[in-house]
Formats: structure tokens, sequence, C-alpha cells
């Protein structure tokens, strides 16, 4: 995906104001560093090459820097676009990055969820 600098923010302001429903549930154990402290912004732009004045850029869910982490909440449509999410997680790693994929069902036990981000790191 290839925007300028004010669609790339504008972009991700309406993906915050519009959040599925499993990000919404994930989001209230990650905000407020009430992850074990830990810092996590919600729709963080991630560019990884500039040409021209032109960005190609990923939006990430979850996006901590302190850890290096990308978390990603998949629904449905993640089944019909592996190939795609593998390449996007290859570009996100080659920034220093690990991915960690949590599917919708999964952040309905969020205690869960909570043990598998920490035990990432």
């Amino acid at each position: 995906m290839i925007k300028t600098k004010r669609s790339i923010t504008e972009l991700a302001r309406e993906l915050r104001r519009n959040p599925t429903e499993a990000e919404k549930r994930l989001w209230k154990i990650l905000r407020r560093k009430q992850l074990n402290g830990f810092k996590f912004l919600c729709q963080k732009p991630l560019i990884y090459e500039e040409k021209y004045k032109v960005k190609s850029f990923f939006i990430a869910d979850f996006y901590c820097s302190r850890l290096k982490l990308v978390i990603e909440v998949d629904g449905k449509i993640h089944d019909r676009q592996k190939q795609y999410d593998q390449e996007r997680d290859k570009v996100i790693a080659e920034l220093g990055l690990q991915v960690y994929r949590i599917k919708n069902k999964e952040v309905e036990n969020l205690d869960q969820v909570r043990e598998k981000i920490l035990k990432k790191n």
C-alpha cells in the first residue's frame, strides 16, 4: 500500500475510530501500560520504504517499541490472504520487529492472550 504522510495518518485515525470487536477487547488490556508497564500504540503506521517521496507502509493493529512487537488480530478474511500476511510479516521482521498473530476467537480469553504475549518476549 502506498500513501502520502497525511493520508497514512488519516487512515490510521480512521482505523482507531472503527476497531473490530476483537481489537476493542484486546485494547482493554494493552492500553495505558496495563500489560506489565509496556506501552502499546493502536493502529501504528510502519513505513518500510520511501522512494521519490512516496511511502510504502503497513498499519499494525498494536505496536510496542520497547518489545519490538507487532500484534495483529486476525479475523476470517485472513484465512483467505495467508500469502499476503506472510509477505507482510516478512517485511515487518526486516524492520527488526516480531509479529504475533492472534485469531479473533482467541481474544475471548484475555488472560490466556496476556500470558502468550508476555511469553513472546
